[in-house]
């Protein structure tokens, strides 16, 4: 069978997008003088108004790592949120949605691997509707905002941080967890992921379809740790999720730098290391 990007000994290079690669401007963290701020790139517009970006020199960086590997963009977003996103470049061969509960071959989702997430969630975890009751239980209102149905796979909900208690947050985990679910908090999103849907495996299957020798990964957020320690070589900025719970592992390396900066320290390492 023909597969897109299909290469034997080629690196596969899998790359979390938001706050890994493009940044939203609360997310930053640049630390100089505005003058002294990097020129950026506009990544995304959403409803007219730019919302996320990339530094140029990132921008470039990311057409040099495309030449060195099989690129992949993995994200938790949705297909319609993904294809906001504009990154240089054409259309990936593969990329990865809704936390690997889609595969996009050449930009079409792909059947066969959504039959086999379907038939895992049947097996492995609670309904979704299950789950829904948690975030929209009238208890937690003072704190959720609104709910959101992720193509029927997961469900993610806009949140007040400050005024969500963090004992309410520790038994949902708990009883997600459970249920066959976890829970991962980026910014004012509480996603809530049933365990078959998961970043790691859907790499997995791009590895084995593209005949890569090699897997690069790099990611920020809980929902990526699977698929950092299942990469030969990982990368994660010094921010997010991960960060803050100190997540190391022997294949992995943490930037020096944190914000937008990070995205393009990322990519330099993730060029050497496919260069290598």
């Amino acid at each position: 069978m023909n597969t897109p990007g299909s290469a034997p000994g080629t690196t596969l290079a899998a790359c979390d997008l938001d706050r890994t690669l493009i940044y939203s401007p609360r997310a930053f963290w640049l630390e100089s003088a505005d003058a002294d701020a990097p020129g950026m790139v506009v990544s995304e517009l959403y409803r007219g108004t730019p919302i996320s970006f990339m530094t140029r020199q990132a921008e470039a960086l990311l057409a040099d790592l495309r030449a060195a590997s099989v690129f992949v963009p993995v994200t938790t977003r949705t297909v319609i949120q993904y294809r906001r996103v504009q990154l240089p470049g054409p259309t990936p061969a593969y990329a990865i949605t809704s936390n690997g509960g889609v595969l996009l071959v050449d930009g079409v989702p792909d059947a066969a691997w959504a039959d086999s997430v379907r038939r895992r969630l049947a097996a492995e975890a609670a309904p979704l509707a299950e789950v829904t009751a948690l975030l929209t239980d009238p208890a937690a209102a003072a704190w959720i905002e609104k709910v959101n149905n992720a193509e029927d796979l997961f469900v993610y909900a806009i949140v007040d941080r400050r005024a969500m208690p963090s004992a309410w947050e520790a038994q949902l985990e708990a009883t997600c967890r459970a249920l066959g679910w976890s829970v991962s908090v980026q910014g004012r999103k509480l996603y809530c992921v049933p365990h078959p849907v998961t970043k790691g495996d859907a790499v997995a299957e791009v590895r084995q379809r593209s005949g890569a020798s090699v897997v690069l990964a790099a990611g920020d957020s809980l929902l990526d740790q699977r698929m950092l320690e299942e990469a030969d070589l990982a990368f994660r900025p010094a921010h997010g999720e991960l960060d803050e719970a100190g997540f190391v592992n022997a294949n992995l390396t943490i930037t020096r730098s944190r914000g937008i900066l990070a995205g393009e320290e990322l990519l330099r390492l993730m060029i050497a290391a496919a260069a290598a």
